[in-house]
């Protein structure tokens, strides 16, 4: 019997062996895709770092890690798992951010992908850990569980082109998959168990475009579209959230029927709002549902094309090299790998159980202990749809009469400019201001810590503004008001 278990071990944790479909063009599109979703989030936050956690921003990180380090004692560095522990000013925010714009740089162009993801995501967990209200959207643990279960996925070496020495064990393709399959199941289960009206009578995609935290011109367009689309559309949702998504555990037919239903679905959500990275890293994540063989016969009928005859592209005429040997990974690889991605099964299968058995006893243990490092996480995206749309603007006055609005980068305020697309860049404060307007200010304390830096007229948070109306003198008086 211990035999079989060793087997079956290395069979779950090595490397996929010869004469499988294989899984090269998919890992080498993901990881590429992976390396510009991560310079997408750190370019974004280069721009707003210091407005947002800087000494002098609306959540300073050195004030909050100050409270940690005095009530937490030796487990602040679980509470929050950041390199800012080390220095948290201006010129380490700075080193942060670049060190993930390099790292990332260097995974989209194939340098280092194993080591080049353990830097972008060290670097980015420092971020999210430290940024509080700035850092609690579902993207964010979307992008570090992805980041965590490629340093298991990605090939080894500096420059490994495909990697065909050195290919993804089924393991972590699995549990890439696996998230990627959680992401659109566990919404859908939320939207069920949350009994919106909006989705029980599939009016959800009624007033979808236009409530959201960063709206599209084209997804003014699309609000005009009559209500039978909307509703056939609000119950596709429902369809390939519940069911179609569990295509990917069946046949390579199934996967790829999957993939073509479910991608334009993700370019259409794309188009229509503005999401941040979000939706480009389950679009991403969808390639791995593909495998070699599928590109091999892309390659073959693209070579055969007008296209490709003209151009005679070099990759078109790969081919699945032979394996001398079948790829071996040293004991101590798998059971590092074995005992990281068992645990994040684990973890992430209890938050799915739990979804509907909320009593089922089962150790909750292992799910807490990475709660702080956001690799295992639920997700449950519209669970219930806005049914308004509120702005919050702020506003300075020198006399406490008359009140000159401060105009913001990308959120909707001028009815006379169409909004644009944005992402995957996120502009977290505007984002988070999206959020404030649903809920009451105790909950959202940041809204009066920007009044009080605006009445200081402080650089680095008015550069989160697209311009300073009292460039010559801060405002005696300043407000924030929300309006519909």
């Amino acid at each position: 019997m211990v035999p079989d278990i060793k087997a079956l071990f290395r069979k779950i944790f090595s490397p996929e062996q010869p004469g499988g479909p294989g899984h090269l063009w998919p890992r080498w599109l993901f990881l590429r895709a992976l390396g510009l979703i991560f310079f997408s989030a750190f370019y974004s936050l280069a721009f707003q770092i210091e407005g947002l956690v800087g000494p002098n921003g609306i959540l300073p990180a050195h004030d909050y890690l100050v409270v940690l380090r005095d009530h937490a004692g030796p487990l602040r560095y679980w509470f929050a798992p950041t390199l800012l522990w080390l220095g948290s000013g201006t010129f380490a925010l700075h080193l942060l951010v670049w060190a993930g714009i390099v790292a990332s740089a260097a995974l989209f162009f194939n340098l280092w992908p194993r080591g080049s993801i353990a830097v972008a995501l060290v670097a980015f967990l420092s971020f999210i850990a430290a940024a509080r209200n700035f850092a609690e959207y579902q993207s964010d643990g979307m992008l570090l569980a992805a980041g965590f279960l490629s340093l298991f996925f990605a090939p080894a070496g500096f420059v490994p082109g495909l990697g065909e020495s050195r290919p993804p064990s089924p393991a972590s393709l699995f549990l890439l998959q696996w998230e990627w399959f959680r992401i659109y199941f566990e919404s859908g289960v939320a939207k069920l168990a949350s009994h919106d009206p909006q989705w029980q009578h599939l009016t959800a995609m009624n007033h979808y475009y236009q409530n959201g935290p960063l709206p599209t011109w084209i997804g003014w367009y699309a609000q005009q579209i009559p209500h039978p689309f909307q509703a056939l559309l609000a119950l596709f949702t429902l369809i390939a959230e519940l069911s179609i998504c569990w295509m990917f555990i069946f046949s390579r037919r199934s996967r790829l029927i999957c993939f073509l239903i479910l991608t334009p679905f993700q370019i259409g959500i794309i188009l229509t709002a503005n999401y941040a990275f979000l939706n480009y890293l389950v679009l991403s994540l969808g390639f791995l549902l593909l495998d070699d063989q599928h590109f091999a016969a892309w390659f073959n009928q693209l070579k055969s094309s007008r296209l490709g005859r003209l151009y005679k592209l070099r990759f078109l005429e790969w081919k699945t090299p032979p394996a001398v040997a079948p790829p071996r990974a040293s004991a101590a690889g798998m059971v590092v790998s074995g005992v990281s991605l068992t645990w994040i099964f684990y973890a992430t299968t209890v938050q799915l159980l739990l979804m509907f058995i909320p009593s089922l006893p089962l150790p909750l243990e292992p799910v807490d202990v990475l709660q702080p490092f956001r690799i295992a996480n639920g997700y449950g995206l519209f669970a219930v749809m806005t049914r308004n749309r509120y702005e919050i603007e702020f506003q300075g006055s020198m006399d406490g009469k008359n009140w000159t609005p401060y105009p913001f980068r990308y959120k909707p305020q001028d009815p006379h400019k169409a909004p644009g697309i944005y992402a995957p860049y996120q502009p977290r404060f505007e984002w988070n201001l999206w959020f404030a307007s649903l809920g009451a200010w105790p909950q959202y304390r940041f809204v009066i810590w920007t009044e009080e830096r605006l009445l200081q007229n402080e650089p680095d948070v008015l550069a989160l503004f697209a311009r300073n109306p009292f460039a010559g003198a801060p405002p005696q008086r300043v407000r924030a008001v929300i309006y519909q």
